[in-house]
C-alpha cells in the first residue's frame, strides 16, 4: 500500500499536545530516578518517544479504513500472544505481561487496546440500527470479554478494565436504552461476590485498603499514603524540580512509572499540575473534535473509543493517587515511564490523525 508523505495528513496540533505531555514525563523521570539504581530510564524513554512520534506519522498516512480491514487477523494474533504468554511469558514481578523481542520487553496489552478500539469501530461501522441491540451488547461482550480475561489472568485487572471502557463509550455513542443500562448494572452488582472469589489475594488487599485507608500505613495502604504526602507536601508552587523529597528518598514505590503523577505534583505544585490536566483537557478535546468531522461512523467510534481509553487511564491513575480510586496498575498515559505504553499512545494518536485528514475526502 503506497503511501506519500502530505503536510496536512498530520494533525500538528495534536502531535505536539501529546508530545508535550511526553516531554514533561522525560523530565520528571529523569528528576526521579538521578542519583539511583535507575539513573538513565529517561534515555530510555527519550528513544521510545522518538520512535513513537516517527510511527504516529507514518500511520497518519495509513488509511484507517484499511486499518479496519485487518481487525479479524489482527484479533486472532492479538489472543494467541496474549495466550502465549499465560503459557510462556516473560515473568517480572510474578506477573507475565511482558514479551521479550530483541532483547526490548515489551507489554503486549498495550497493543491490544488498540486492536480492541478498532474491532469496537469496525463491529459498530456496519450497525446502522439507531441503537445497541441486546444482540449487540452480548456479542460485543464476547469479543471483548475473552481478551480481557486473558490480560486479566497475567495478572493485570487494570488493562482489563481499560477494555470495558472502550466498550462502554462504543455502546453510548451507538445509543443505548436506560433499560439495558440498568439491566447490565444489575447484572454487574450480582457478579461481585463472584469476580471477589477470582481475585488475588494482593488484590483484595488493594480492595480493602481502599474501604479502609487508615488501618495498615507502613503495609497495604503505604502507597497511597506516601502519594497523599507526596501531592500535598507541593502546595500551590510545588518544591521545585528535583527537591521532591518523596520520591528522591524511596519513599513512593515505582515514582517513575505508575505513580509519576505524586512526584510531579510535589515538585510543581497545584499550578503544575493543573497545567498538566489542561494539557490533557486539550488533548482529549481535540480527538473529539476530530470524531465530529470523522467521515463515517467509523471514524467517529475509533476516536470516541480512544478518547474512552486516555479519559480513563488520566482519571483513574490520578484518582489512585490521592485515594479516590483502588490502586491499580494503570499507567498516566505519555508521562509514565513505558515504551509499551508510550507506542500504544502515538499509534492510536496516529490513527486519529489519518480520520481527522479524511474529511477533505469529498
Amino acid at each position: 500500500m503506497a503511501m506519500r508523505f502530505r503536510f496536512r495528513d498530520v494533525d500538528w496540533l495534536l502531535l505536539g499536545l501529546a508530545t508535550a505531555i511526553a516531554v514533561i514525563g522525560v523530565i520528571e523521570i529523569y528528576s526521579t530516578t538521578q542519583h539511583s539504581a535507575l539513573e538513565g530510564q529517561f534515555r530510555r524513554q527519550i528513544y521510545w518517544l522518538l520512535l513513537s512520534i516517527v510511527l504516529a506519522v507514518v500511520i497518519s498516512h495509513l488509511d484507517y479504513h484499511f486499518l479496519l480491514e485487518q481487525t479479524p487477523w489482527l484479533y486472532g494474533l492479538s489472543l494467541l500472544a496474549l495466550g502465549q504468554l499465560l503459557v510462556a511469558g516473560h515473568s517480572i514481578a510474578k506477573t507475565k505481561r511482558w514479551m521479550v523481542l530483541g532483547g526490548f520487553t515489551f507489554q503486549v496489552s498495550e497493543l491490544v487496546k488498540l486492536v480492541i478500539i478498532l474491532c469496537v469501530a469496525a463491529y459498530f461501522a456496519e450497525k446502522r440500527s439507531k441503537s445497541a441491540t441486546w444482540g449487540d451488547l452480548v456479542k460485543l461482550g464476547l469479543l471483548v470479554g475473552v481478551p480481557a480475561v486473558l490480560v486479566a489472568l497475567e495478572p493485570d485487572l487494570g488493562t482489563a478494565l481499560t477494555f470495558l471502557a472502550i466498550v462502554a463509550a462504543g455502546v453510548l455513542l451507538a445509543g443505548i436504552r436506560w433499560k439495558q443500562i440498568a439491566v447490565l448494572l444489575l447484572l454487574g452488582a450480582l457478579t461481585l461476590p463472584v469476580g471477589w472469589h477470582f481475585l488475588r489475594p494482593y488484590q483484595r488487599e488493594r480492595l480493602m485498603t481502599y474501604i479502609h485507608p487508615s488501618q495498615d500505613t507502613q503495609g497495604t495502604s503505604y502507597q497511597v499514603t506516601q502519594t497523599k504526602i507526596a501531592i500535598g507536601a507541593g502546595g500551590l508552587w510545588g518544591k521545585g524540580f528535583g527537591n521532591g523529597t518523596q520520591s528522591r528518598l524511596g519513599f513512593i514505590p515505582v515514582s517513575h512509572a505508575d505513580s509519576i503523577f505524586a512526584p510531579f505534583a510535589e515538585e510543581q505544585g497545584f499550578a503544575g499540575t493543573l497545567c498538566v490536566l489542561l494539557l490533557y483537557f486539550a488533548l482529549l478535546l481535540r480527538i473529539l473534535d476530530g470524531a465530529q468531522l470523522a467521515p463515517d461512523r467509523a471514524g467517529a467510534f475509533l476516536l470516541v473509543g480512544l478518547a474512552a481509553v486516555l479519559f480513563f487511564q488520566v482519571a483513574i491513575n490520578t484518582g489512585m493517587m490521592i485515594g479516590l480510586f483502588p490502586v491499580t496498575g494503570i499507567p498516566l498515559p505519555l508521562m509514565s515511564q513505558g515504551g509499551s505504553s508510550l507506542l500504544f499512545t502515538f499509534l492510536s494518536l496516529g490513527a486519529a490523525m489519518n480520520v481527522r485528514a479524511k474529511r477533505f475526502v469529498n
